[in-house]
């Protein structure tokens, strides 16, 4: 079979016009360079070259055949040059998943940075429950998700790069300016508002607090950080905020407090989740030094 090597000699060859000179082009000893020219030549039936001690001609059917064959190396080097761009990072549109107590907090800091180092980046995002999420990574519709850890995804890659506190969100009151931390035990004696059931944060708050879901106030519920904030505020209840949304849910309100929760840390990690054989971890491992780098300038301030 004719191989690429062998059209790239002769070409060089015609370049030249001297075997010595295109031998020392491609690398390869003259008699190599013979050889691999008398066998394109025997493959094709046809003598591409006219060659003596003095110089080399290319014959008419040879200048046909070269013909032929600088146009299929563009046609490979255009291969090749597109098989590079797509192993180049972010290549190809992402189609990443995150929660709803991650994206709000997470992409404004995330998208601004993505713009600046890759700004022909495109990400696609989708929002939705754990769950969901998961179930739409092993069906395919998603190349990645931004989940907090715990939560079940077997046969599927986690890489976790994110560990994070959960704190405790009520309406000031000299009581609550003179602490620094909140016990689950104190908690029992404040009206807790939660997300509705599916979120996993209600699930790592519940598991973090040991508190069974009885305890908590049933006649108020949320789908969102932000509706829990605006219910603190509205002197419903008190609500437990991981630390990466204080900045944007509380910083605004000075009438509400922030406490840590003094329980064992960290109390949520989050982790990108594909499957084990994505072919673009490359662009997921950028995205993730883009993401703790985001999220290193997150500052608490309690009370």
């Amino acid at each position: 079979m004719i191989s690429i090597k062998q059209l790239n000699y002769a070409l060089t060859v015609q370049e030249t016009l001297h075997f010595k000179k295109a031998a020392e082009k491609c690398n390869i000893s003259p008699s190599a360079l013979s050889t691999a020219l008398n066998e394109l030549e025997k493959r094709l039936g046809l003598q591409i070259f006219e060659r003596d001690n003095k110089k080399v001609l290319v014959t008419p059917i040879g200048r046909r055949v070269l013909l032929q064959a600088r146009s299929i190396m563009l046609q490979v080097n255009d291969l090749q040059e597109f098989a590079d761009n797509q192993n180049s990072l972010f290549s190809y549109p992402l189609n990443v998943g995150l929660i709803p107590t991650v994206a709000p907090y997470l992409l404004p800091k995330l998208l601004p940075l993505l713009n600046q180092q890759y700004p022909l980046a495109r990400l696609h995002i989708v929002e939705n429950q754990s769950h969901l999420l998961v179930e739409m990574l092993r069906a395919g519709e998603l190349d990645a998700a931004i989940l907090a850890l715990p939560f079940p995804c077997e046969g599927l890659l986690t890489l976790p790069f994110w560990e994070e506190d959960f704190y405790w969100v009520s309406l000031k009151n000299e009581a609550i300016r003179q602490q620094d931390e909140i016990t689950t035990e104190a908690l029992k004696s404040h009206n807790l508002l939660l997300l509705e059931d599916g979120h996993c944060l209600k699930d790592h708050i519940l598991d973090i607090c040991k508190m069974p879901s009885s305890t908590i106030n049933r006649n108020f519920s949320a789908t969102s950080l932000n509706t829990l904030i605006q219910m603190v505020l509205g002197n419903l209840g008190t609500t437990l905020i991981p630390e990466m949304a204080i900045e944007q849910l509380t910083n605004q309100h000075p009438s509400v407090s922030v406490i840590h929760l003094k329980e064992p840390g960290p109390h949520r990690q989050l982790a990108f989740i594909l499957r084990p054989n994505f072919t673009r971890l490359s662009s997921i491992e950028a995205l993730i030094d883009m993401c703790k780098k985001a999220l290193s300038t997150t500052n608490v301030q309690n009370n």
